[in-house]
């Protein structure tokens, strides 16, 4: 029973969740949106790895002072330093929207980290500066973390220990860019609607109340990596088929010649289609964990009156 009614629980987590997901317009420019997650370009990160190791190490010495100034006059712990340091390079933390502010500019020979002071799309120049920093921070985010809690360097200092000693991402000066190197991408401001989705989705995962409930990014749908085995038991294969089904409608694949306006329609149509069959499942499980319930309490008043 305690299963069945996790199931139910997660399913109308779920349901929320898409709802709030279909008000926005970002799904409708995702509806008609072919365009695949984009990569690193791994190329790239001989040329930067300096400039992200000073960045990164600026962003744990701000974020460090910001969470402290918050929780005032109690001292920031180990394990949220711990936190900051491991998330500091995971675009799919709050600690890591710092690279979405960054575009990568060619001046000369040189590829530099310029910031706009505004979050951008992420493309190949965004997950480039992901994996610069991944890269960087390997498992030293222990290593990194201690050194800040116990001596609260400045950025300078953290610098020298994380991009000199520990990582040498510092230690060699990058070669010139290659002549025949493509240029990247312009940087494309992400709009606001798109910015407070990402946020609500983030900021819903590992939610209270929805113990079975997994989060999805806009990517994930896209690509279709979703509702593999590892999502669960057989019995919830219907459930996990649900956000697959959405990332195939997303896609738009199965209707390639239509125009905008119809890829739109239909995207909706075929959407409230698996909400409606969705609902349909909630609703039978409901009605089964009613049954149950009510089935238990009348055993016991029997057996009372019995008495």
């Amino acid at each position: 029973m305690a299963r069945l009614f996790r199931s139910f629980v997660s399913s109308f987590s779920l349901l929320l969740v898409l709802i709030l997901f279909l008000s926005s317009s970002v799904f409708l420019s995702l509806v008609s949106s072919k365009k695949t997650p984009a990569a690193a370009r791994k190329g790239d990160i001989p040329f930067i790895k300096c400039q992200v190791c000073e960045k990164a190490a600026y962003q744990i010495i701000h974020q460090v002072k910001k969470k402290e100034a918050q929780i005032s006059p109690k001292k920031v712990s180990e394990f949220q330093i711990i936190e900051i340091a491991e998330n500091i390079c995971n675009l799919k933390k709050e600690e890591a929207d710092w690279i979405l502010q960054i575009d990568l500019v060619e001046k000369g020979d040189k590829l530099e980290l310029v910031e706009q002071g505004v979050e951008g799309l992420c493309n190949s120049e965004c997950k480039t500066i992901e994996r610069a920093c991944q890269e960087i921070m390997g498992y030293s985010d222990t290593d990194v973390a201690e050194f800040v809690y116990s001596t609260r360097p400045s950025v300078d200092e953290l610098v020298n220990f994380l991009c000199k000693d520990l990582s040498k991402a510092c230690s060699v000066k990058p070669l010139p860019l290659p002549a025949d190197r493509a240029s990247g991408e312009a940087f494309v401001v992400k709009p606001t609607k798109e910015a407070d989705m990402d946020k609500l989705l983030r900021s819903m995962e590992g939610m209270p109340g929805a113990p079975g409930m997994k989060m999805y990014s806009r990517e994930d749908l896209m690509s279709g990596k979703i509702g593999g085995e590892e999502d669960g038991d057989s019995d919830e294969d219907e459930d996990n088929d649900f956000p697959k089904k959405m990332g195939n409608i997303m896609k738009g694949k199965a209707h390639p010649k239509l125009d905008y306006k119809q890829k739109i329609l239909q995207g909706i149509a075929e959407t409230w289609t698996v909400m409606k069959r969705h609902l349909s499942n909630i609703s039978k499980r409901a009605k089964i964990l009613w049954t149950k319930l009510t089935k238990g309490s009348s055993a016991v008043r029997s057996k009372k009156t019995d008495l």
